[in-house]
Order: structure tokens, then sequence, then C-alpha cells
């Protein structure tokens, strides 16, 4: 009786990992399945993409690609792209020295400046638009690529405060201690022993203002209308009166998502490491 027990356990067990882990991959590639299929219309004619019955079976084409590349998608990549590395790194910039006087360096009333930090994602930006507009309107910066750069620091800056302040807290004391005894200016403190060890963080949260400043839709409609428009107003683009060109779109989506894609493919280390840090005690 002794000897079926553990095994019974043992059994139990292992049906429980394999549940969750069918579970996990069930989840991901519900996830994965709306980007599987956009990637598919992509390589489609209109007339497959537009049916009542998916076809799952068509004649691959280039087509739509040749199309989105024909109507100008270049100059929206290169505001998207300009926009998203300017911001995320004016958001380090200061971002950085922020989470560190938040953190290692306490200031006075600390809680208060995390309060107003975050109390600032609290308004809705539908909110915010008239003023912003009106403000942005009198200094004659609407449709300049400049007031979307300003506009996206802002709005990433509390997160990736937040962010950082957190990862800069699990940096052992000790280690600091150590790096001033040995002489270290609050200079070489930061640059030679902070900022490599939270070097995953740091990469971890400027991913996430990558992603949500290429993805940003509101703002950059309201704002821009043909200098500074960015990769998501090129995509409403193909909205017309005439109806959804959808494996056209598709195509447009499918090229929109390829830097962040390719981004966090190469940051993917990093990323692991800067999201799981504190996650482990």
């Amino acid at each position: 009786m002794s000897a079926v027990e553990p095994s019974a356990r043992r059994v139990k067990r292992l049906l429980g990992q394999s549940a969750w882990t069918a579970g996990a991959w069930l989840a991901g590639l519900m996830f994965f399945f709306p980007v599987l299929w956009m990637a598919l219309t992509a390589f489609k004619q209109e007339s497959d993409a537009y049916t009542t019955t998916p076809h799952l079976v068509f004649s691959p084409t280039l087509d739509q690609f040749r199309a989105v590349f024909s109507s100008g998608i270049g100059p929206y990549l290169a505001n998207s792209a300009l926009a998203t590395a300017l911001s995320t790194l004016l958001v380090l910039a200061i971002g950085v020295p922020a989470a560190y006087a938040l953190s290692i360096r306490s200031v006075r009333r600390w809680r208060d400046a995390l309060f107003f930090f975050i109390s600032t994602k609290m308004l809705p930006v539908v909110a915010a638009i008239v003023p912003i507009y009106l403000a942005v309107r009198d200094i004659g910066a609407l449709d300049d690529i400049g007031t979307l750069i300003v506009l996206y620091t802002a709005m990433n800056l509390p997160i990736a405060v937040w962010m950082l302040r957190s990862f800069f807290l699990e940096v052992p004391g000790e280690v600091l201690e150590a790096a001033r005894v040995d002489g270290a200016t609050q200079r070489q403190e930061i640059t030679q022993v902070l900022l490599p060890m939270v070097a995953p963080g740091i990469a971890a949260t400027a991913l996430i203002c990558v992603i949500f400043s290429w993805n940003e839709f509101f703002l950059a409609l309201n704002l821009t209308s043909v200098r500074a428009a960015t990769m998501p107003v090129f995509l409403i683009g193909f909205m017309t009166s005439e109806g959804l060109y959808w494996a056209r779109l598709a195509a447009a989506a499918s090229l929109a998502c390829l830097p962040v894609l390719l981004a966090g493919w190469i940051a993917q280390k990093q990323l692991v490491r800067g999201l799981s840090m504190g996650a482990v005690k």
C-alpha cells in the first residue's frame, strides 16, 4: 500500500503538469492565431481574403506588399521609427536619474513624487486632447514630428520611472556600499556598478516604451496630417468608402508589426531577465 501511494501521487503530479502545459500552449496559440491569420491574409488576393468562408488553401502572392510599398509607406515608417527611437531615448535619459533618486538616493516626499508620476496616467487622453491640440496649434507645432516625440516621452515616462525604480530596488545595498568604500564617485557608482546590474530591466523598460510609442494612434491621428503621420495613421488609409481592402490592410499591418517583433526577438534574453527581476527572492 505504501508503494502504491507515491506512484499515484507521481502520476497525479505528472497529469497536473501536463494539463498546465497543454493549457499554456492552448492560450499561446489563441493569442498567436490572429497574428498568424493576418500574415496569411497578407499573401492572398482580395477575392480570397474577402469571403464568408475562409480560404485555407490559396495561391500565395506578393501583390499586396507591392501595392503597400507603391502607396508610399516609407515616410510613415520613418516617422514612426524616429518618434519611437527618440522618445524612448528621452524616457531613459530622464527616467534613469529619476528612478535612482526615488530608490537608491531617496528624496524627500518620494511617495508623493511617485503618486504624481502615476496619477498622470489616470487622465484619459481623450479628455486632454482639446487643450493639447489648442496648445500645439498656438505654438505652430501641428503636423510636426517633434510634437509626437515630446508627447510620447510624457506618455511613457511615468510607467518607465515606476519600472526602473523597482529594478533599482533589487540591487543589493552592500554592492553599492562596497563601491563607495572603494572610492567610487556617484557617477562611477551609477555607470560602472548600478547600470550594468539593471541592464536587463532597462532593456525591458525600453522595449515596452517602444511598443507603446510605435502603436500609439490617437495623438498621431489628431495632431498630424501629412508630414508627421505615423504607421497607425497609414493603416486607416485602407478604410475607404468602397470598403475595406482586407488583404492589403493585412500586408500593411504585417509590415507595421515587423519592427516591434524583431526588436522583441533580438532583446528576448534581456527582456526575460528584466521582467523576472525580483520574481524569486
